[in-house]
């Protein structure tokens, strides 16, 4: 288990290398002094510009600047926004637990929905439960998420008035950001209306979580579905059946368990996929998130906060996977046992 945590993070740490060189290669590509485009600091004095040429080392070569870039990213320094002059890692604490909320719920539901819907499609298999499943998951895939998601607003929000079409939170509650995380920052207020102040906030994440949940929940149920299939055909359930036990049992026991398996090593794969619909979802949503306050970042030209989500969003994503890679490790012992670090 050690040799295969230390092949995961040595993996991890390639691949933030990596995003820090790309990171720091836009500072030449966008317009403008490179000087500006890691700092932020549009409006600076040439006293000012001067003090941070010497510390990020403008002087020397591309190598010094990169490993002065690096010293300050570890030092948590990505510079100020471009357009609001605050701290990207401030603006960063702000949005992004809110992109992570939505993307968790997301994932919960794509989960409960789309596992056991992939795990009865396998047990009728080529039957008219599994070409139906089959079908139903093929035109979940096939929506475009901005169209889905004014669907859901003109049905749900407009016509029928069952959940809010914009927001986090209706502005009558008044909850102080503690976690960044809505729903944990209501729990942890004393307002006497807490529990009002909760309701309103599910009601705010239904429509949204609902929206980035469709695609990776079809996702979810072709891998159920395949991975109970190759459970099903594989040697001890045969040896399962000619004991004489029920197919119930034998699902049960021995085919749901094995198959959740498999399904846990592409969780983290999935995630990655509902950060970038959630990015689009907050924008229609009005769902204050690091991929609204992106996207904001990109119209405006805001070359330094685009960087910074880049590097946040990323680096949150690479942690997920090997979060996923250890899970399923920990699951499957044949896995840690495997002489390369990619599967």
């Amino acid at each position: 288990m050690v040799l295969f945590a230390l092949r995961r993070l040595n993996l991890l740490l390639f691949t933030l290398l990596m995003l820090s060189v790309v990171a720091f290669s836009l500072n030449y590509f966008f317009p403008g002094s490179a000087i500006v485009n890691i700092t932020g600091l549009v409006n600076a004095t040439d006293a000012q510009l001067a003090s941070y040429e010497k510390l990020y080392r403008m002087d020397q070569s591309v190598f010094f600047q990169y490993l002065a870039y690096l010293r300050e990213l570890f030092n948590g320094n990505m510079g100020v926004s471009m357009s609001t002059q605050n701290p990207i890692s401030e603006e960063l604490i702000t949005y992004l637990p809110a992109t992570i909320e939505l993307s968790l719920a997301a994932l919960l539901l794509a989960m409960i929905f789309g596992v056991p819907l992939g795990f009865i499609a396998a047990i009728f298999h080529n039957k008219v439960t599994d070409k139906a499943i089959l079908s139903v998951a093929m035109v979940g895939y096939s929506l475009p998420v901005f169209w889905l998601a004014l669907i859901l607003i003109l049905v749900f929000s407009i016509t029928l008035s069952w959940f809010p079409s914009s927001g986090q939170l209706n502005l009558l509650f008044e909850i102080e950001q503690v976690t960044g995380f809505k729903l944990i920052d209501i729990l942890l207020s004393d307002s006497p209306y807490r529990w009002q102040a909760f309701q309103d906030a599910l009601e705010h994440l239904v429509l949204p979580a609902i929206t980035v949940a469709i695609a990776p929940m079809t996702i979810f149920i072709r891998l159920a579905r395949t991975s109970m299939l190759e459970v099903l055909e594989s040697n001890y359930i045969k040896a399962a059946r000619a004991k004489g036990l029920s197919n119930i049992k034998i699902i049960y026991h021995h085919g749901i368990r094995n198959a959740l398996v498999r399904i846990i090593r592409d969780m983290g794969l999935q995630f990655a996929n509902l950060m970038t619909l959630a990015m689009i979802a907050e924008v229609i949503f009005d769902w204050q998130g690091a991929g609204s306050w992106l996207i904001d970042s990109i119209f405006q030209r805001d070359y330094t906060a685009i960087q910074g989500g880049l590097i946040a969003l990323a680096t949150f994503t690479f942690f997920i996977n090997i979060l996923a890679d250890f899970i399923y490790a920990s699951l499957n012992p044949v896995e840690r046992y495997t002489r390369h670090a990619t599967r």
